[in-house]
């Protein structure tokens, strides 16, 4: 666990000593920010962040992809992954430190937004339970997200290629579970369509903090990193 814990703080480390970090940041918050100027700001509409939480799968589409490309992928490309998967750690410890440094990061600028809850608040008496489950929900979609592209980022040495292969396949479940799902014959129609985002976040913005969510997000993301660590167990042996 100690092993896991120094690439974690290492990987962490890395995004606020590069350019990328603070853009990514920077980044974060303009969205988030243009996100909540839009669907909260808003005069005569309810005070919640709903509608601010349902969106965020959209933004974190972006963002997410663009934290992990680099995980693993560059790593491969200067060569250093050999140090790493010379080194004593099981490849486990080195997919799920990688992933840990990541959602350290991403949970950090996920924290930034607090002021946007505390606008709302000095504003006017919004439910805080709403948006305690929203924020749940969305730092399980960002740990997801981070998965699904460490994975991608541990399939080759470019991080473009890493980036847009995670945006593309982020985008071409969402539109497929959306749009293709529910023309399907049963009981394809039920499955396709379980693997909408979009709908589970808004169940979370709603307030509404649905076990079968919460497992869906956990065992996607276990899935993914163990996944990264038999691609990386077969770099080894290869």
């Amino acid at each position: 666990m100690r092993g896991t814990l120094t690439i974690a703080g290492r990987e962490y480390a890395s995004f606020f000593r590069t350019p990328l970090g603070w853009l990514l940041a920077a980044l974060f918050l303009l969205l988030s920010g243009l996100v909540f100027a839009r669907s909260v700001l808003v005069p005569g509409e309810p005070a919640s962040l709903r509608e601010f939480f349902s969106l965020w799968w959209g933004l974190l589409a972006v963002v997410a992809p663009a934290v992990s490309m680099r995980l693993i992928a560059e790593e491969l490309r200067i060569g250093t992954i050999e140090t790493l998967t010379t080194s004593p750690l099981a490849e486990l410890s080195i997919a799920l430190g990688k992933f840990l440094g990541a959602y350290a990061f991403l949970l950090t600028c996920l924290g930034l937004t607090i002021v946007y809850p505390i606008v709302l608040l000095v504003l006017s008496r919004p439910d805080p339970g709403p948006m305690l489950a929203g924020y749940l929900g969305v730092a399980l979609l960002g740990g997801l997200y981070l998965a699904i592209g460490l994975l991608l980022s541990s399939l080759t040495n470019s991080q473009t290629l890493a980036f847009l292969g995670t945006l593309f396949i982020l985008l071409a479940v969402e539109i497929i579970s959306q749009q293709a799902g529910p023309k399907l014959p049963p009981p394809f129609d039920a499955a396709i369509t379980s693997l909408g985002i979009s709908r589970r976040v808004t169940d979370f913005a709603r307030g509404l903090i649905d076990t079968g969510h919460t497992v869906f997000f956990v065992a996607t993301i276990a899935w993914c990193i163990g996944a990264t660590a038999l691609v990386l167990k077969a770099r080894r042996w290869r």
